[in-house]
């Protein structure tokens, strides 16, 4: 197996609606292993196409491709985190259709603020792969498509059992049940992550933590997919 360190530096502003607080619109402080896993291999595995006719998402069919190249991308972890807050004021096409108000006629609907990663953020990320890798160094991230540098460290690869403190965040959907005794969650689309997990089991050593070796993407089917599965069959 292999294990790279990614460290993830933000070179532009980075949104993505992690809270929808009226007019106003937060980004988290973490990023989701599932950004994290279009924006390293939508190059070379997943191959997304650019055009997307719809809005349901297809982590289940694009993640597999992953899980059978045998590669994992844990969440990222903040370092260094700035925020910046960004209002934004959109034109309403008022022969299109009538103006929206926020519960009075002073709050437009076309105007809200985003709060940001600012640039010069820092995150780090593990990946853990059957063969060697070789990732970007530049890579895109959240709604504005921001730019971000990876800069990539070989770690060495121990394996053992017991207990042992994540490294990482950790998506809980992709670990095995019993690993996770006792953590913080993490509230943010499209699941939640777990934070300062106390786990238990078969892990990679990564300083004085781990990581736990039977991770790999395990996304629930949507109901309107298996429905539309079905309706097709």
């Amino acid at each position: 197996m292999h294990l790279l360190r990614c460290t993830i530096t933000l070179h532009d502003s980075v949104y993505y609606a992690t809270r929808e607080l009226g007019t106003l619109y937060e980004t988290g402080q973490y990023l989701h292993n599932y950004a994290l896993s279009y924006a390293l291999f939508n190059d070379s595995h997943l191959q997304v196409a650019y055009f997307c006719d719809s809005y349901q998402p297809g982590y289940a069919e694009d993640l597999a491709r992953l899980n059978a190249a045998q590669i994992y991308v844990t969440p990222a972890l903040p370092l260094q985190v700035d925020l910046l807050l960004a209002t934004w004021k959109i034109g309403q096409v008022s022969y299109y259709r009538r103006t929206e108000q926020f519960g009075g006629r002073n709050y437009p609907a076309n105007i809200g603020r985003a709060k940001e990663l600012a640039p010069g953020s820092v995150f780090v990320c593990y990946v853990i792969s059957a063969a060697a890798l070789r990732l970007p160094r530049w890579i895109r991230l959240g709604k504005w498509h921001s730019k971000a540098e990876v800069t990539v460290e070989a770690l060495p690869v121990e394996q053992r059992t017991g207990p042992f403190v994540a490294a990482a965040p950790l998506n809980p959907l992709d670990l095995l049940p019993g690993v996770a005794q006792v953590f913080d969650i993490v509230s943010m689309p499209p699941n939640s992550l777990i934070t300062h997990a106390q786990c238990v089991g078969a892990h990679y050593v990564v300083g004085a933590g781990g990581l736990p070796v039977e991770m790999r993407y395990r996304v629930p089917e949507l109901p309107t997919v298996a429905r539309r599965a079905r309706r097709q069959a």
